[in-house]
């Protein structure tokens, strides 16, 4: 599956955002799915991910209760509601899939997306 991650840009805190993952293929019910953000300096971290057909979502306690993960297979497409946001949530945002149920750790996904830049400004 290829991905392609789109909706960043400059928000104030406070403001919400929504992005956007799609996906290529004629299987991307077949993917679990997550985002990942990356600040500068730092390492990339897991965000929120969800299972093959959205029945369930996991959230990093950062974001829990702010943002919202959800897919739509119809359309290949994922998406991450950013609500509250706040300067620390500046980063880059990728997408990534597997077909395996895969958790928290970056390095279980093997398909990403190029990223989308997030900033947050107070």
């Amino acid at each position: 599956v290829q991905l392609q991650a789109f909706g960043g840009g400059l928000v104030q805190a406070g403001n919400s955002l929504r992005l956007s993952c799609a996906g290529s293929g004629r299987t991307f019910s077949s993917y679990v799915l997550g985002w990942f953000r990356q600040a500068p300096g730092k390492e990339r971290e897991f965000v929120a991910r969800i299972t093959w057909s959205g029945s369930s979502t996991y959230y990093a306690d950062s974001v829990k209760g702010r943002f919202t993960i959800s897919r739509d297979n119809t359309k290949n497409t994922m998406y991450l509601q950013m609500n509250s946001l706040i300067p620390e949530d500046t980063a880059v945002y990728y997408c990534a899939a597997d077909l395996r149920w895969s958790g928290s750790n970056y390095r279980e996904y093997n398909y990403w997306g190029q990223g989308t830049l997030v900033t947050v400004s107070s």
